[in-house]
């Protein structure tokens, strides 16, 4: 399969205030970061009419990091959590690697919770941080799609 990112005109949010509790706060600064990045992208989820079904879905063959339905779509989304665009967007982070090892959990999901029927897409939420603090939520729909080889 190959994979490519497809530009499209993705919806752009002001910071939602995502703070964790304390208790749910991890030690490692990446983590907290990575933490505080899915609280903020599950929110502009939700504001985009998205109902998140799972978070963190993970297993050997791949993970991730929001599942969310409305009507008969299923939504897997990656989050990605940076302080800066100094290395380049958040999303230009997610390689064809990536993309396969989702797209695997993405089948895994449909297959163990009888979705495999409906419809898919894979989207990614930018999230821009300045400390333990939510900047600015970039969700891109339908930020890339999955192609067969010829």
């Amino acid at each position: 399969m190959k994979t490519a990112m497809r530009p499209n005109a993705p919806t752009e949010a002001p910071a939602p205030q995502a703070r964790l509790l304390l208790a749910e706060r991890p030690r490692d600064p990446r983590q907290r970061l990575g933490r505080l990045g899915e609280a903020a992208a599950e929110a502009a989820c939700e504001r985009a009419g998205l109902k998140i079904v799972a978070r963190r879905f993970r297993l050997r063959l791949g993970e991730i990091d929001l599942i969310a339905e409305r009507g008969d779509l299923v939504v897997f989304v990656e989050v990605k959590t940076r302080r800066g665009t100094r290395y380049g967007s958040p999303a230009e982070a997610i390689t064809p690697v990536k993309r396969q090892r989702m797209a695997r959990a993405a089948l895994a999901f449909l297959c163990r919770t009888g979705r495999l029927e409906r419809r898919a897409r894979f989207d990614v939420v930018e999230v821009f941080a300045d400390g333990d603090h939510v900047q600015r939520v970039h969700h891109i729909e339908d930020a890339f799609r999955l192609d067969r080889d010829p």
